[in-house]
């Protein structure tokens, strides 16, 4: 496809970059996007046909957001794509001829006016050159679908330098987690799976303290609420202790502790991962006595003494 008027075609090579081929053809980078839609400045591809800007008239623009008139554009169009008002783009362009755009032209983009204020515990963002929702979404470890929520009048493929963004927290549990939850900042390789094993509770748990999580491609950096491990919800039954993990302790050293058996501690906690105890945590300790703790009415109560049997004691009470 040819280029239009007043532009220059060139094919990309190793190592190119807009920023430096607008310093070479005296250009901006605004203007080569512009010149080049649907164009991505960070995926330059070797052997990639653009048309470059040549020659053109820049009018004073602060921020240097340029843009130059391609077959079809109209102010109107213009200033509804970048989410100006048609009397801000007018201002910033005096003496422009607003029915006689002439392709090649090049005018300025004021930035779009910034929100008062970012809700609370979200971070402000001022764009710069070559920022990208996609890039940006990386950087603060968030979606692209979270920044395009928290900006909803903001066009992504038409940011403008100086432009304020609100970025959403990592988490989508606006940055707080409940009390009693653990925060997870998501590293290399985690996945739901093994965080759901890491911290002794279910997928679905994880899924539904954090919602919007996607199961695949967890980003790194991205901050989870993990729910409590508790299969009891934090309650024990009847005659059972409450324990809170501390350091050191494993479900044998409890045991021994309680006068209990491993797998009576884990069948009363089945949803806790004996390998993965956290600080904190709260764990049902059954009672002693396989029998609740208390004997039927007419029976004896023996506490088992160093050298016990049942054949000692059969031979002891008859």
């Amino acid at each position: 496809m040819p280029c239009p008027p007043n532009t220059v075609s060139y094919t990309i090579r190793q190592g190119d970059t807009l920023y430096a081929l607008a310093a070479q053809y005296n250009t901006t980078v605004p203007a080569i996007v512009s010149a080049n839609p649907g164009i991505d400045p960070q995926r330059l591809t070797v052997g990639q046909e653009i048309c470059i800007p040549q020659q053109a008239v820049y009018p004073p623009c602060p921020e240097g957001n340029y843009y130059t008139i391609r077959a079809g554009d109209t102010l109107y169009a213009i200033a509804r794509q970048f989410n100006v008002s048609l009397d801000d783009l007018l201002e910033a362009n005096p003496g422009i001829e607003p029915f006689q755009l002439q392709v090649g032209q090049v005018i300025c983009i004021p930035v779009a006016t910034p929100p008062a204020a970012c809700p609370e515990g979200y971070t402000q963002h001022t764009v710069v050159a070559g920022d990208t929702f996609f890039a940006l979404a990386q950087r603060y470890g968030v979606t692209v679908d979270a920044i395009r929520a928290a900006n909803p009048n903001v066009n992504p493929n038409a940011l403008l330098i100086g432009q304020t963004l609100c970025i959403p927290p990592a988490g989508g549990n606006g940055g707080v987690c409940p009390e009693g939850y653990s925060e997870h900042i998501v590293a290399a390789g985690d996945t739901l799976f093994r965080l759901a094993q890491q911290y002794g509770v279910t997928v679905d748990a994880i899924r539904a303290a954090n919602p919007g999580i996607i199961d695949t491609g967890l980003q790194i950096g991205r901050r989870l609420c993990i729910p409590p491990a508790d299969g009891n919800g934090g309650a024990c039954p009847e005659g059972y202790r409450v324990h809170t993990v501390a350091a050191g302790d494993t479900y044998f050293a409890l045991a021994q502790r309680y006068g209990v058996t491993v797998d009576a501690i884990r069948a009363a906690n089945p949803n806790v991962n004996p390998n993965a105890l956290r600080i904190g945590q709260t764990l049902c300790i059954p009672p002693a006595g396989g029998n609740g703790g208390a004997c039927p009415e007419g029976y004896r109560v023996h506490t088992v003494a160093a050298g016990d049997t049942y054949f000692a004691l059969a031979q002891r009470y008859g």
